[in-house]
């Protein structure tokens, strides 16, 4: 029998896990676990949707329904990708129940206008801000979303965060670009002392 330890890769954990190993199962899920359900959450907004959202990907991995190939990338990045798209069907399924305001002609949603001068993402996360980061990323369009969270809180490149999305890396940059402005902005529309105080 395989002695399984922390440095055991995760092609090897999951073809023990295939293999039978509950004990294989559990140590992937450990691994991967806690940055999936921070992706989803910042994602979606929602815990539950998160918690859903993470079962969902695991239990497809479990039983090879999301087929990963360990020679297309990392299964970190591949999960992600999952629960993007598993996050993308909610949201498409909402969105035929739920009118949404009508985008301007540039095809972006109107955000407020505010000062200049925003701190990075991952720092506002660690204090008291967190919780007006996550409405103010919640307000994102969802490809903006998308880019925000995996470039900035889970440290992907351009090119993981394309491989995750399924864009180029232009449109990745483009992307990350326009949706830290548009965060920035709708920060400091709720935080304008914190405006003058830059």
């Amino acid at each position: 029998m395989t002695t399984l330890t922390p440095d055991t890769a995760d092609h090897e954990l999951l073809r023990l896990t295939h293999a039978g190993r509950a004990d294989a199962f559990t140590a992937l899920y450990r691994r991967h676990q806690g940055p999936l359900y921070r992706y989803a959450l910042m994602r979606c907004g929602s815990a539950d949707s998160a918690a859903d959202v993470v079962q969902e990907a695991f239990m497809g991995l479990l039983t090879q329904r999301f087929g990963f190939d360990p020679l297309r990338g990392q299964l970190q990045h591949f999960l992600f990708g999952v629960a993007r798209n598993l996050i993308l069907k909610l949201e498409e399924a909402r969105h035929r129940q739920v009118a949404l305001p009508e985008p301007d002609e540039d095809g972006e949603l109107e955000l407020d206008h505010a000062c200049e001068g925003a701190e990075p993402l991952a720092r506002l996360l660690g204090n008291e801000a967190a919780e007006e980061v996550r409405r103010a990323l919640g307000l994102l369009p969802p490809h903006y979303r998308d880019v925000v969270i995996l470039f900035e809180l889970h440290e992907l490149s351009y090119q993981e965060v394309a491989a995750v999305c399924q864009v180029d890396i232009g449109t990745v940059r483009s992307r990350l670009s326009r949706g830290r402005a548009a965060l920035a902005k709708r920060l400091r529309a709720h935080a304008p002392s914190a405006c003058l105080a830059n």
